[in-house]
């Protein structure tokens, strides 16, 4: 299998990273695009409720709980101790697609725009220290920027961008 179409979103906390993402991908799809996205949490999240069946099987010991309806599945891997999966061993267990979003992963050598607010938990910049951003998004003006500026809200402008900048073609048959 090859390696799908990459995109990322970094940025700090509150800077407006999932907005952007849940809009890019609206954008995407609505696009006619398939879109997956990964989402990089850095503190422990849960996505199963106490007292569910899937969250007493996790409870007693389960490696991996795999529920299934006729909408949807999902698979919750514990990892009881061992190492988060790296970047590539997550992408590699993602059904083909057009394109994937990212949203975190801020060190991860893949092309990405950094969001910025003024609301944001930290102001520092990323891109100055990191090649892979390709252009930023933001509330507010930037000056003397050498990358390409979007408005943070210009979702259609900004997924141009994308679409040209990983060269993002036809949907995926």
């Amino acid at each position: 299998m090859t390696r799908p179409l990459i995109f990322g979103i970094a940025g700090w906390k509150n800077s407006g990273k999932t907005g952007l993402a849940v809009r890019l991908v609206e954008e995407f799809t609505r696009r006619g695009y398939r879109i997956s996205t990964i989402k990089h949490a850095h503190h422990d999240f849960d996505i199963d409720k106490v007292g569910a069946d899937s969250y007493r099987h996790r409870q007693a010991g389960a490696h991996e709980v795999t529920i299934v309806s006729g909408t949807r599945y999902a698979i919750m891997h514990e990892l009881r101790g061992a190492p988060e999966p790296g970047f590539e061993e997550i992408l590699a267990r993602l059904a083909p697609c057009d394109l994937v979003l990212v949203e975190g992963y801020k060190r991860e050598p893949i092309p990405k725009i950094e969001a910025r607010r003024l609301e944001a938990a930290r102001r520092d910049l990323l891109a100055p220290t990191d090649p892979h951003i390709c252009a930023i998004a933001a509330d507010h003006p930037i000056a003397d920027a050498t990358l390409p500026v979007f408005s943070l809200d210009d979702t259609t402008e900004i997924a141009d961008f994308i679409a040209a900048k990983i060269g993002l073609s036809q949907a995926f048959e």
